[in-house]
């Protein structure tokens, strides 16, 4: 084929992906874990009760619960591909903005002030205890 990619090679079959899909699954996520995802999203739709009443002016609209199972599934994804057989806090980090980033809507004052969602991420990675 004549493209700007050159010839494409199959590095893995369908079969492959889903050996891929069912290990990735069987990563460990702790209870406490869970929460603190749970905890994480909470946090974008009532600043206020993590301590950051500073932010309630800049979100308009939150997260929504559907995050959550975003992050679940991407934090073991991350987990799986570091080699762990567990979730850490430090892949739910890593991927907080990827997922929270688009999920939450900015206010008139955040925007004129020019807060950005990662801002406000970062400040309730900060906020919320880490298990």
């Amino acid at each position: 084929a004549n493209n700007s990619f050159g010839d494409i090679q199959q590095v893995a079959t369908i079969d492959d992906l889903n050996k891929i899909r069912e290990e990735a699954l069987q990563v460990h996520m702790d209870e406490e874990i869970e929460k603190y995802i749970i905890e994480l999203v909470a946090a974008t739709r009532d600043p206020k009760a993590y301590g950051l009443e500073e932010l309630e002016a800049y979100i308009e609209f939150g997260a929504s619960p559907r995050a959550s199972i975003d992050m679940y599934k991407a934090s073991r994804a991350i987990a799986y591909l570091k080699g762990q057989d567990y979730v850490s806090p430090l892949e739910i980090a890593y991927i907080a903005k990827e997922i929270l980033r688009h999920r939450i809507i900015l206010s008139y004052e955040a925007q004129a002030e020019e807060i950005t969602q990662d801002e406000i991420i970062e400040k309730i990675l900060a906020a919320v205890p880490i298990p």
